[in-house]
């Protein structure tokens, strides 16, 4: 509240989240915690700040909350992506949390009405991404030399977004989107994970080379619990309503993360290291 009073925001847009599958199997509380009683602590926040502002004010408003393409569950191979009318279907307690939050959010703008826009994307990638996450743990640990473990079969397909081009359809969104709608933002590029490692491993040998290929670390492991097989975003909606298009491919994507990741060592060292989490707390800590 205090936040909100001291800077009168025009929006506010909620990507914070819990967000990484394996931690939800292994401690779904946080993800309890963050992705559903935080959303709603923020909407009770912004219903509180909303209604606090002056008509015109009010007219501009938009609580815009990012979501995941995960809440849609499991899609068959040959099943045509998910649109916004596809029934939610989570399977981990993080599509679960983040499917609870979505409903709280539509619940917001129906009882109280506050003005919201919902946005659902697919997989993420680029510069900055946390080192857990799939892509840059897989360039880490070619870099390190360690395995680089691809669960079950490896034939998982996911949707590859690339960070800006997710940045822009979120501004857009924001700026152009119809209140009470949710717009589905998606890459376009639908890639197995054994294919993401082995053009990563394709492309440390190029920009990195050692005496062997990075591809002889690639190990299969057992594959975790409820492991959707398939995601895929239908972006007809924003496409034909807001104008908006992924830009990157999923080669020229990849292709600028390994070298951001190769040119950022320090940054991700850090990470690796423990030293950012210090930085975080305080050198009091």
């Amino acid at each position: 509240n205090s936040v909100l009073n001291s800077y009168c925001p025009d929006f506010i847009m909620h990507l914070a989240a819990e967000s990484h599958v394996d931690r939800s199997i292994e401690n779904p509380s946080d993800f309890i915690y963050t992705n559903i009683v935080g959303t709603y602590n923020l909407l009770i926040a912004a219903t509180k700040y909303y209604k606090s502002l002056s008509n015109e004010k009010q007219r501009r408003f938009r609580f815009h909350h990012i979501s995941t393409d995960e809440v849609y569950g499991d899609l068959k191979k040959d099943f045509p992506a998910f649109d916004e009318n596809k029934a939610y279907d989570p399977s981990s307690p993080y599509s679960a949390s983040k499917a609870s939050s979505d409903h709280l959010v539509r619940a917001w703008h129906r009882t109280y009405g506050l003005p919201v826009i919902v946005t659902n994307c697919s997989n993420n990638y680029g510069p900055f991404h946390f080192p857990e996450k799939f892509i840059p743990h897989m360039i880490l640990n070619g870099l390190e030399g360690k395995v680089l473990p691809i669960y079950g079969d490896g034939k998982q397909i996911r949707d590859w977004l690339y960070v800006k081009d997710h940045a822009k359809a979120l501004a857009l969104v924001l700026e152009r989107g119809k209140i009470g709608e949710t717009y589905n933002i998606g890459g376009s590029n639908e890639v197995s994970n054994i294919e993401v490692v082995t053009k990563i491993c394709h492309l440390l040998d190029i920009m990195r080379p050692k005496r062997k290929s990075y591809s002889h670390l690639i190990k299969f492991v057992d594959d975790r619990p409820g492991h959707d097989r398939r995601y895929a975003i239908n972006n007809a909606k924003i496409t034909n309503n807001l104008g908006w298009e992924p830009e990157e491919t999923f080669e020229t994507g990849l292709r600028k993360t390994v070298q951001w990741y190769l040119n950022n060592e320090k940054w991700w060292q850090n990470i690796l290291n423990g030293n950012y989490a210090l930085d975080r707390l305080g050198s009091d800590t």
